[in-house]
């Protein structure tokens, strides 16, 4: 991304779509940028956040998306669930490429290694190690489950 911030970038990117009148596209990165701009708020005082800081934000947003639909699918409403998935499609354009189970489970294996776990008990040890190294690439669910995986095997 050409040195701008990725907040610059999606703020750039929303001009351009409300120029081209794509409804989805505008209204996804408007939420993405209030949910940006109400992180920044929250706490003791303002500031800007950071390209990582955004990419939390942004995860975040897209992990609610993917509930939404699977609620919505569940519930008999696929119209719904496909505006979600919309929205959602937008916001993973954002994120880093998410990191396939092999990959996974080669972090959490590099991870049980670093800590030196031994059992369950060792989970919010390996976890921490696990997560830095992910860093966003995958929802924290799927490594949770590599990782208890990984304990309990």
């Amino acid at each position: 991304m050409n040195g701008t911030s990725l907040k610059a970038q999606i703020q750039h990117d929303l001009h351009d779509a409300m120029r081209a009148k794509d409804k989805v596209r505008s209204s996804t990165l408007r939420m993405a940028l209030t949910a940006v701009t109400t992180a920044e708020v929250a706490g003791d005082e303002a500031r800007e956040l950071d390209d990582d800081e955004v990419l939390k934000v942004l995860a975040k947003e897209a992990k609610k998306r993917k509930e939404a639909s699977t609620a919505y699918r569940d519930a008999g409403r696929p119209e719904l669930a496909e505006a979600e998935d919309a929205e959602l499609a937008v916001l993973e354009g954002y994120l880093p490429a998410q990191l396939d189970d092999a990959e996974l489970e080669a972090i959490v294996a590099r991870a049980v290694g670093t800590t030196g776990a031994s059992g369950m008990q060792d989970m919010g040890r390996v976890m921490g190690v696990a997560q830095k190294e992910v860093a966003g690439r995958a929802d924290g669910g799927r490594v949770a489950a590599i990782v208890r995986r990984t304990l309990a095997g």
